[in-house]
């Protein structure tokens, strides 16, 4: 079963109105951690791991792979992945505008990549750059978003 995307109508009202569900992707290569500056709300000019909403009728791993290939260009198995926990983000606006806040339940998961694949990450509409961190520079940098932070504060 594959998911269904909403009408723009539609999901400004469930924005408004109920939390979404999202899963965060944290991607490791050579011990560094795959971050993309984000072009739009929320978190919009900050670094943030890639992710994305899970669609209705849409099963977790099917989710998985979609959002790994949207975000990064590349459809990756959510068998390998390992899943670090649930997440609560709270933004006080979203894509709509400054007048409606964010609710997000994101389920987080870990997944390193091999050398093959890191080659052929390729860069989104959501993202203006991609750029790979230690986790040491994760936590001390400013343009890096505190939720995504979060991540690697008790990361394996």
């Amino acid at each position: 079963m594959s998911g269904i995307y909403l009408d723009k109508k539609i999901f400004k009202v469930i924005v408004k109105n109920a939390p979404l569900v999202s899963i965060d992707l944290i991607i490791e290569h050579n011990n560094k951690f795959l971050l993309g500056l984000r072009r739009n709300k929320p978190a919009k000019n900050f670094y943030f791991v890639p992710g994305g909403r899970v669609l209705k009728g849409e099963t977790l791993k099917e989710a998985f792979s979609r959002i790994s290939f949207n975000e990064i260009g590349i459809s990756l198995e959510f068998e390998r992945a390992k899943f670090l926990g649930v997440y609560e983000h709270f933004y006080i606006e979203s894509i709509f505008g400054e007048d409606i806040s964010t609710h997000y339940i994101v389920l987080a998961y870990h997944i390193i990549l091999s050398e093959e694949e890191a080659k052929k990450i390729s860069l989104n509409n959501q993202h203006s750059k991609y750029k790979w961190f230690s986790i040491k520079d994760i936590l001390k940098n400013s343009k890096v978003h505190k939720y995504t932070k979060n991540y690697f504060i008790n990361i394996p």
